[in-house]
This record gives C-alpha cells, sequence and structure tokens, in this order.
C-alpha cells in the first residue's frame, strides 16, 4: 500500500515538474541520459582493457 502511495506521488511530481517546467525537465531527462550512455562507455572501455 505504501509503495503504491510513494509511486503515485512520484508520477504526479514527474507531472506536475513537467507541466510546470518543461524546459528544466526536458534537461534533467537529457542529463540523465547522458550520463547512462557515459556509463555503458565506461563499461565498454573496461571490457575492451580486459581483452587486450
Amino acid at each position: 500500500m505504501l509503495k503504491k502511495v510513494l509511486g503515485l506521488l512520484v508520477i504526479g511530481f514527474a507531472v506536475y515538474y513537467l507541466l510546470t517546467a518543461p524546459d528544466a525537465a526536458a534537461d534533467a531527462v537529457s542529463g540523465a541520459a547522458g550520463a547512462v550512455m557515459d556509463a555503458f562507455g565506461q563499461v565498454g572501455v573496461f571490457v575492451d582493457e580486459l581483452v587486450a
């Protein structure tokens, strides 16, 4: 029950943030996507170094 309520609150906040500050929300998503891509790139470098 608590998990569901917290999930709904998080989703509600995300929708509110998206509607009130779309530029900032887009920047946040872009930054998060960039961080994920950087992390995958670093894993690739790690694997390359293991193989070499």
